[in-house]
C-alpha cells in the first residue's frame, strides 16, 4: 500500500500543481534558468500550497513574481523574519501571499508557500536563477536542473529546524514537466549528452555555436535533468566585464562595473616533473541505508583502484559511517602489502547497513588524530549527500582546511550540490557528481591525480589597472589551483578612466619550489547583453563568502549579507522573496487547507551489472638482451601474429577451450586485485586466467633469463595498454607505479644500469600488440 503524504486533499483531489515549464539560456560557462509553476485550487475552500524543491548550491535566485488572473505581482527581497510576518499577516488577513526562502540548514533546499488561494482560482510564480555550468573530467561542462530531493537525515541533537519535505515515489508525482535550453557560445558547440530523453540537437546557425535543446515528452521525475554540453577549446581563459545598473548609485555593487575572470591554469613542466610520492589518504565511505545496491558496490570497486594506486610510502585509512562510524586501522598505517590486504578484506565485506546519515561525527575524529610529519593530509568524501546539518559540516571541514585538502564525491540522484561542493570548497579540493549510469571509477581517479599533484601554495592575485579604477575582489582568497581546472575570480570596478589601456590581472604561486605566474588580459570595455548576470553572481559569491566567515560579529556579517541580498535582488539564508496581491483582500470563511506538495524521490534498487568478454594475449614475441637491456625484435611480430589469430574472432575470444572457462564480470578489476602494493604483479594461474590463458601458457612463453613477476608486469601493462586503453584514467596511476616497479627491478641487476632500459621493453610491446589489434580484431 502506497502512502501518499500530501497527493491528496481531504477530497481526494491532486495538490494543486498542476506543471512546471523550465527555459534554460546558457551563454558559454553560466546558465540562466527561468521557470514557470502553474497552480490550480479545484476545492471549493481556499487552501495554503507549501512546495519544498532543490535548487543548485551555487545558484543566485535574483526574481521571483506571481501572476493571478491579469494580475502580476514582483516580489521584494526583504530580511527573512520581516518577510514571513508580512506573509502571515497577509494570509490571515485574507490576501494573496507568495513567500519564497533559503532553508538556513542547506543552501540547495528552497520553500515556496503560496498563501490564499480562492476556490477555482490559478496562479503562475516565475522563479529566475543564474549558475556557472561546472566543468566535468571529460571537459563536458555540466549543468543540472534538480528535479529529485530525497528526504535529508536529520541528526540528533543537530541544531536548526529542517524544512520539512514531502516525498513519493518519482512515477506518483502528480505534475508535468517541460523543459528547453538554448545554448551559445564563442565557441563551436560540438555535442550535447544526457542521461534523459532528448529531442534532436538543433543548431541555430551554421557555424554551430548556437543550439537548441529540448526534453523529449513524457519525462519521468526520476531522476535529475542534466546536460552535458561538450565546446571546442574549452580551456580558454575569458574575461567579461559588465557595466553596472544605470539607476544605482556609482561606488554600489550594483552601480559599478564586475569582472568574471575564467582561469585554466596549466602548470610549467618543471612543476609537475613528478607526482607526490608521500602523503596521508583518508578514504570516508557513506555506508547509511541510502547506499545500498549499485552504490555500495560501486564504491567497493573504486576503493579497490584507490588502493591499488597509492604511492609507496605513503600513509592510508579507511572510515565507513551512517548512525555510528567504524575505521580499519586505529590510525593511519603505512601502506605496504600488508596493509592493504588487511584493508581489502575489509573493503570487500562493507554493505549499507549502517543506519542514518551522520556525517560530522567521523569527520571530527579524522580532525582528532594528529597529522603525520611530511605526509600530507588527503581526504576523500563519498556519500549521497542526504544530510541536514549541512552547514555545521561545511564549517567543520573549514575550520580544518590549514591541515588538509577534502577531495568529495556525491553519489545518485538527489544528492546535496551544498554538501559535496561546500566540502570541496571549505576544503581546498574537488568536488565530483556520480549519477545515473556513471562510472564512479574515472571521477574518482581524476581527483586522486590532482591529490598527487604538488601543492599549490602563496596564491596571489594582482591587477593592473589605469588610474582612477580600483578594485573589491567579491570571490573568497583562491586557496587551490589545480591542473587544468577553471578558477573563477569576482570583481568590483569602481571609478572610470579615459585611458585606453591593456589591462590585466596577474596570479601568482609557488608550486614545486619554483615560482610562477599566469596573466589574463582584458579592456574595461562592458561586454554586450550580459544583462545583471555577472553582477547577480558576483553577489551570490559574495554572500556565501559572508555566510560562512566565523567571527564574533555576527550581526554585523548578517547585517551586511541583508544588505548586499536587497541591493542585489538575491536571495540568501538572511533573507526571503515576499509577494502580496494587495488588491485581492476577501474574508476567509474558515482555517485554510494546508497543502504540501510532494517532489520526486528514488526508490533504492540493485541495478544489474553488465558484462563483457574480452580477447585475450596471444603468446609472447621473442624477447633477447642487447646493450640497451631487454628489447623486442620488430621480426618477431609475425611470431605473435600467427599464435595470437585463432584466438581473435570478431574481438571475441572463440576458442572452445577459452570460451568454456567462466569469465571474470569485469576484467580490470580482477586484474587491479592482484597487482601487489609494491606495483608489480606475480606470474601464477589467477594472473592468466584474467589474461584468458592456462598458466602453463604463460609460463612457457617467459624468457629464460627473465625474472616471472617483472614478466608477468610487462605482460598485465600491455594487457592494459592493448586492451583498456578507453579506462586509460582508471589505471594510470597503478600502471606508473608498476613501470616503475620494473626499473628498480632492472637496476638492482646490474651495477651501472642504463636508463630506464624495461621501459623499452614496455613500449615495444605496446607498440606491437596495439598494431596488431587494430589490424586483426
Amino acid at each position: 500500500m502506497v502512502i501518499r503524504c500530501g497527493l491528496v486533499t481531504v477530497n481526494k483531489e491532486p495538490v494543486p500543481l498542476k506543471g512546471i515549464e523550465v527555459e534554460v539560456e546558457v551563454k558559454d560557462h553560466v546558465a540562466t534558468v527561468v521557470s514557470t509553476l502553474h497552480y490550480e485550487n479545484k476545492e471549493d475552500k481556499a487552501i495554503e500550497a507549501i512546495f519544498v524543491f532543490p535548487l543548485p548550491a551555487d545558484a543566485a535566485v535574483c526574481h521571483f513574481s506571481a501572476k493571478v488572473g491579469q494580475t502580476e505581482i514582483v516580489a521584494d527581497v526583504k530580511e527573512k523574519q520581516e518577510a514571513r510576518e508580512e506573509y502571515d499577516d497577509a494570509v490571515s488577513s485574507g490576501q494573496q501571499a507568495f513567500l519564497l526562502e533559503e532553508s538556513e540548514q542547506s543552501p540547495d533546499i528552497f520553500s515556496l508557500s503560496v498563501g490564499s488561494l480562492p476556490p477555482g482560482e490559478s496562479a503562475s510564480i516565475r522563479l529566475e536563477y543564474v549558475t556557472e555550468l561546472a566543468v566535468e573530467a571529460d571537459d563536458g561542462l555540466r549543468f543540472c536542473l534538480p528535479v529529485v530531493l530525497n528526504p535529508r537525515y536529520q541528526p540528533q541533537g543537530s541544531e536548526g529546524h529542517g524544512i520539512q519535505v514531502t516525498s513519493v515515489p518519482a512515477s506518483l508525482v502528480p505534475y508535468s514537466l517541460s523543459f528547453s535550453a538554448r545554448v551559445s557560445s564563442p565557441r563551436q558547440v560540438s555535442k550535447v549528452d544526457s542521461k534523459c530523453s532528448l529531442e534532436p540537437l538543433q543548431y541555430l546557425n551554421k557555424e554551430q555555436t548556437q543550439a537548441l535543446i529540448k526534453l523529449a515528452a513524457g519525462h519521468k521525475f526520476e531522476r535529475d535533468v542534466e546536460l552535458l554540453i561538450y565546446y571546442k577549446d574549452v580551456h580558454q581563459p575569458t574575461a567579461v566585464v559588465e557595466a553596472g545598473k544605470p539607476s544605482a548609485k556609482p561606488g554600489t555593487l550594483m552601480g559599478d562595473a564586475v569582472v568574471m575572470l575564467s582561469l585554466y591554469p596549466e602548470f610549467p613542466q618543471a612543476g609537475m616533473s613528478s607526482l607526490a610520492t608521500s602523503g596521508e589518504f583518508v578514504f570516508l565511505l557513506d555506508r547509511s541505508g541510502s547506499m545500498q545496491g549499485a552504490r555500495i558496490s560501486s564504491a567497493r570497486d573504486t576503493l579497490l583502484l584507490l588502493l591499488k594506486s597509492l604511492p609507496v610510502g605513503c600513509y592510508f585509512n579507511i572510515y565507513s559511517f551512517g548512525s555510528s562510524f567504524e575505521h580499519i586501522f586505529p590510525n593511519s598505517m603505512e601502506y605496504s602489502e600488508k596493509t592493504m590486504e588487511q584493508a581489502l578484506k575489509k573493503v570487500k565485506e562493507m554493505q549499507a547497513n549502517l543506519g542514518g546519515t551522520e556525517i560530522l561525527h567521523p569527520l571530527q575524529h579524522i580532525y582528532s588524530q594528529t597529522c603525520i610529519p611530511s605526509q600530507p593530509r588527503q581526504l576523500f568524501v563519498f556519500t549521497d549527500g542526504e544530510v541536514g546539518n549541512t552547514k555545521e559540516v561545511t564549517s567543520l571541514v573549514k575550520k580544518n582546511s590549514n591541515s588538509h585538502r577534502c577531495f568529495s564525491f556525491g553519489i545518485g540522484q538527489g544528492a546535496s550540490t551544498a554538501l559535496i561542493n561546500g566540502l570541496a570548497k571549505e576544503g581546498r579540493g574537488h568536488a565530483q557528481f556520480i549519477t545515473g549510469a556513471d562510472r564512479m571509477q574515472p571521477k574518482v581517479m581524476q581527483s586522486l591525480q590532482f591529490a598527487l599533484q604538488p601543492a599549490v601554495e602563496d596564491i596571489s592575485v594582482t591587477w593592473d589597472l589605469p588610474k582612477g579604477v580600483s578594485v573589491t575582489p567579491l570571490s573568497p582568497p583562491l586557496t587551490n589551483i589545480f591542473q587544468g581546472q577553471r578558477s573563477l575570480i569576482y570583481a568590483q570596478l569602481t571609478g572610470q578612466s579615459s585611458e585606453e589601456t591593456d589591462d590585466c590581472v596577474t596570479v601568482k604561486y609557488s608550486l614545486a619550489g619554483h615560482l610562477f605566474q599566469s596573466k589574463l588580459g582584458f579592456t574595461l570595455q562592458p561586454t554586450e547583453d550580459t544583462g545583471l548576470t555577472v553582477h547577480r553572481l558576483g553577489a551570490r559569491t559574495l554572500i556565501r563568502g559572508l555566510e560562512t566567515k566565523e567571527t564574533e560579529k555576527d550581526g554585523e556579517v548578517k547585517k551586511k549579507v541583508v544588505d548586499v541580498s536587497i541591493q542585489s535582488g538575491v536571495s540568501s539564508s538572511f533573507t526571503a522573496f515576499i509577494a502580496i496581491n494587495k488588491g485581492s483582500r476577501e474574508a476567509i470563511q474558515g482555517p485554510l487547507l494546508h497543502r504540501r506538495i510532494p517532489v520526486g524521490r528514488l526508490c533504492s534498487t540493485s541495478q544489474r551489472a553488465s558484462s563483457a568478454m574480452f580477447c585475450a594475449l596471444g603468446p609472447p614475441a621473442k624477447v633477447e638482451k642487447g646493450r640497451r637491456g631487454l628489447f623486442m625484435k620488430k621480426s618477431a611480430f609475425c611470431n605473435l601474429k600467427s599464435v595470437a589469430d585463432p584466438i581473435f574472432c570478431g574481438g571475441v575470444a572463440c576458442n572452445s577451450a577459452e570460451s568454456s572457462i567462466e569469465k571474470p564480470p569485469d576484467p580490470l578489476l580482477q586484474l587491479v586485485s592482484l597487482q601487489k602494493a609494491s606495483g608489480c604483479w606475480e606470474l601464477n594461474p589467477a594472473l592468466a586466467a584474467v589474461l584468458h590463458k592456462t598458466n602453463k601458457q604463460v609460463e612457457q612463453t617467459k624468457p629464460a633469463k627473465v625474472n616471472g613477476n617483472v614478466w608477468a608486469t610487462v605482460l598485465a601493462l600491455v594487457w592494459l595498454h592493448g586492451l583498456k586503453l578507453d579506462a586509460q584514467v582508471e589505471w594510470k596511476l597503478l600502471a606508473r607505479k608498476a613501470v616503475s616497479w620494473l626499473v628498480a627491478q632492472n637496476g638492482n641487476s646490474r651495477r651501472d644500469p642504463p636508463p630506464h632500459p624495461f621501459v623499452f621493453v614496455y613500449h615495444e610491446w605496446i607498440t606491437l600488440f596495439v598494431c596488431f589489434l587494430k589490424h586483426h580484431v
